[in-house]
């Protein structure tokens, strides 16, 4: 069964205007009707770089959790804010932002490459003390805009010191969109045969026109764990000035359901469409 991961933390996170935090537990308890696996909800982030999740805590507070399965899923940046995480029992999983660009993990997290590996190992071992699991973004895992050097080799390279780690769910994150089905195909039929015990997903973002070719490529080679966000708002504030839209969840709804029967609710699905257009300061969303 494919899991249906939803983002309203990337859709929300560089957004300038305050979304209140009523208007995110509204939306977010609607997110939760739906039948989601996951929901990414939120991060324990500096509220310097991140002005919009400042309030991740107290959102948290206000989710009616006790009526379905899903999962909730935060963001961290170092042990900081993995140790903030820790302490709220609700939270299964901590997403870490892991880039194999140099380049862009200083611009992401303010930290180079190998930082950010010991700062992965130390959340790491926060999540096995607290009885979490870690899903690590591999971002920039299907190309380098920056002119660092990029090969299947150096994706490979990264997913055994991951792997290595005991970290058991890695998403390959199209970070500003240029992932291209050929590439796609490649790298997750290279892949996911060759360790088992991993889950591998597919954080994909996308333009209007190529949304399906790059859905279509990930499953037809066994990818089952896909990243979306309503209506394709958002997109990552560090990675450029003009920011490529979250894969839209209704486009990989409508492409999973005619490969496989989805436990997806979809009078709630549709209510949260609608929500989303009062949550969503319409001048700033991406798409």
């Amino acid at each position: 069964m494919t899991k249906l991961i939803e983002c309203p933390r990337d859709a929300m996170q560089g957004i300038k205007e305050f979304i209140p935090t009523e208007k995110k537990i509204e939306y977010i308890n609607s997110l939760l009707k739906v039948g989601f696996d996951t929901i990414d909800f939120g991060s324990f982030v500096s509220p310097k770089a991140i002005p919009q999740m400042r309030d991740t805590a107290k959102v948290l507070q206000g989710l009616e959790l006790n009526a379905n399965s899903t999962k909730l899923l935060s963001i961290v940046a170092n042990k900081r804010g993995a140790v903030d995480a820790c302490q709220f029992p609700e939270i299964e999983y901590l997403g870490y932002p892991f880039s194999i660009s140099e380049t862009f993990q200083l611009r992401n997290t303010n930290a180079t490459i190998e930082e950010s590996l010991d700062r992965l190992k130390e959340i790491q071992n926060l999540c096995v003390q607290h009885h979490k699991k870690m899903v690590v973004y591999i971002s920039m895992g299907f190309g380098n805009p920056y002119g660092d050097e990029w090969n299947v080799e150096i994706v490979q390279k990264w997913v055994d010191v991951l792997v290595d780690l005991d970290v058991k769910i890695l998403a390959l994150s199209d970070t500003i969109g240029i992932a291209n089905p050929q590439t796609i195909e490649y790298l997750f039929s290279n892949l996911i045969d060759p360790y088992p015990n991993v889950e591998f997903g597919a954080h994909l973002h996308t333009q209007a026109h190529n949304w399906q070719e790059k859905v279509h490529a990930a499953y037809q080679n066994g990818c089952r764990r896909f990243d979306g966000a309503i209506r394709g708002y958002g997109g990552c504030p560090m990675a450029k000035d003009d920011l490529t839209g979250n894969m839209p969840s209704e486009h990989l709804i409508s492409y999973l359901t005619q490969q496989e029967n989805l436990s997806i609710d979809e009078k709630a699905f549709g209510k949260s469409m609608q929500l989303a257009l009062d949550t969503f300061p319409q001048g700033e969303v991406n798409h």
